[in-house]
Parts: structure tokens; C-alpha cells; sequence
């Protein structure tokens, strides 16, 4: 009788092991669910750290007005008109990347992880040489409040820009290699869902701070 119980419990143990150790293995569609899901977590708290620069934007446009009506008048209108053609280009070409790879076509998903990459580059040459011209005319984040929000806001979004570049860097080395196809291409999906953001961004700061006088 006894060594009959040790036997049924050492089964039972063997048994909830088991069924632990399935537990916690994911199939390839949870697995896609939940890192979508936590990917629209993760955008949506950048959305509000954006969002809470465009309201004290706002909060300080009203207060100043002519201030911020003749501070952004010293910005490159036509530098930042490229930069948003770069960015949409770019989110265009990273869709295409997308629609790729989830063909299993990884050699042209590839391709265009990489042109999207050189926008990205593109993106931050100009802002370069924006910056460099600003800092030539003596205009730094401590001039005024409006350049202390546009070099928040500016910096913060090519921060993101670099991220990007760096997550579509080893995404892209991953596809050229293989590594994703019709089966799975969460990574790659991810990526982009992250670069839409950065454009996103941009497209919203470029008529805030350029444009709205």
C-alpha cells in the first residue's frame, strides 16, 4: 500500500509538471497576440510623453504668442519639409517590408528594411545640419521657451529615430539571414508598428513647430 501511494503521487507530481511546463509554452499565434499587444502598450506611452510636450506647447503658445510667433519663424521650413518626405517614404517602404516578408519574399524584405534604414540616416543628416545652423546663429535650448520645447521635442524624436535604426538594423540582418517568413514575421511586424510611430510623431511636429505661426 505504501509503496502504491509513493507511485500515484510521484505520478501526480510528473503529471502537474507536465501540464505546468505546457502552460507556459506559447504557440506561434499567442505568441504573435501578446507581443502585438504589448507593442500597442508600449506606443501608447510614448503617445502620452508626446503628448504631454504638445500640451505644454499649447499652454505656452497661448501664454506667449508673439514670442513663439517670431521664434519659429528661425526655423528651416524647407529642411523640415524634407524630413517629413523622408519619413513618409520611408514608413511606406517599411509597409512594403512588411507585406514582403509575410510572403516569405525575405530577400526583398530585406531590401526594403534597408532603404528604410537609409531614410532614417537621411533624416538625421538634415537634422544635422539644421541643428549646426541653429547653433551658428547662437540659438540654443536656453534662448527662449520656444526653443526649449522645439529642442525637446526635436531631440527627443530623433532619439527614437536612432532606436529605430538600431532595432531595423538587427531586424534586417535577421531577414537577409532567413530568420522570418509567411510562418513568422512578428519581429518584423513589430518593427514597423515602432516606425510608423516615429513618423507619426514627426508628422505632427513638423506643422506644430514649422508651420503654425
Amino acid at each position: 500500500m505504501v509503496k502504491r501511494k509513493r507511485s500515484m503521487l510521484k505520478m501526480e507530481q510528473a503529471n502537474m509538471e507536465h501540464t505546468e511546463g505546457h502552460g507556459l509554452h506559447m504557440t506561434p499565434q499567442q505568441e504573435y497576440s501578446s507581443s502585438k499587444l504589448g507593442m500597442w502598450l508600449f506606443l501608447g506611452t510614448e503617445i502620452m510623453l508626446f503628448g504631454g510636450l504638445f500640451a505644454a506647447y499649447a499652454i505656452f503658445r497661448a501664454k506667449y504668442p508673439e514670442l513663439f510667433l517670431e521664434s519659429h519663424q528661425e526655423l528651416n521650413r524647407e529642411m523640415g519639409a524634407v524630413n517629413t518626405c523622408i519619413l513618409i517614404f520611408s514608413s511606406l517602404t517599411m509597409a512594403i517590408a512588411v507585406t514582403a516578408v509575410q510572403k516569405g519574399k525575405q530577400m526583398m524584405a530585406g531590401l526594403f528594411i534597408l532603404i528604410t534604414i537609409i531614410c532614417g540616416l537621411g533624416f538625421g543628416v538634415v537634422k544635422y545640419f539644421e541643428y549646426g545652423a541653429k547653433f551658428s546663429h547662437h540659438i540654443y535650448p536656453d534662448t527662449n521657451i520656444f526653443f526649449s520645447l522645439y529642442f525637446m521635442m526635436t531631440g527627443l524624436h530623433m532619439l527614437h529615430v536612432f532606436i529605430g535604426l538600431v532595432v531595423l538594423g538587427v531586424i534586417m540582418v535577421l531577414t537577409f539571414k532567413g530568420k522570418f517568413n509567411e510562418k513568422y514575421s512578428t519581429p518584423v511586424e513589430l518593427g514597423g508598428l515602432y516606425w510608423h510611430l516615429v513618423d507619426l510623431i514627426w508628422i505632427y511636429l513638423f506643422p506644430l513647430l514649422y508651420l503654425v505661426g
